[in-house]
């Protein structure tokens, strides 16, 4: 049986991508993303590393590698990780693969279905948030689901 430290979704997804310099991918999808999975799953925390860091664009090496690894440390102790990816991004595939080598499901948000990493770390790929959005809102209970795909995921 699994143990989380608490019950927490963890969003993973684009924040520089392939950008160049200190360019950003629009982080609007977050706070949707957030507002539909606080709904979902009451009581459960809900944890945005944008959010938590906004500026880590800026951040020196020291940092980057900390916060990095403070992230991967909470999707290996979260319950759920939910990765948005409109385009590839190697720190969302990093958190997907840590997730999926501990059996925790990924639920990924992208029209990339041909892509390896998205299809072997997936548990559920969804062409769109509207797509995520209507799954969480008709399938009863989402925290089971959460728990009956933790059983059946890893390598």
């Amino acid at each position: 049986m699994k143990s989380f430290v608490e019950n927490r979704v963890f969003i993973a997804g684009i924040i520089q991508g392939s950008c160049r310099g200190k360019g950003l991918w629009s982080q609007d999808y977050r706070s949707r993303l957030k507002e539909s999975l606080a709904k979902a799953f009451p009581g459960w925390g809900i944890y945005c590393p944008v959010e938590n860091h906004p500026e880590s664009v800026e951040y020196t090496d020291k940092e980057a590698k900390e916060t990095f690894f403070y992230h991967i440390g909470l999707v290996r102790e979260s319950a759920l990780v939910v990765a948005y990816l409109p385009s590839a991004s190697m720190g969302t595939a990093v958190e997907m693969w840590e997730a999926h080598k501990k059996g925790i499901p990924v639920w990924t948000v992208t029209s990339m279905l041909e892509n390896w990493l998205v299809r072997i770390t997936s548990t559920r790929i969804f062409p769109s948030l509207e797509g995520l959005e209507r799954f969480i809102e008709s399938c009863g209970s989402p925290e089971k689901v959460v728990w009956n795909e933790s059983r059946v995921t890893g390598i």
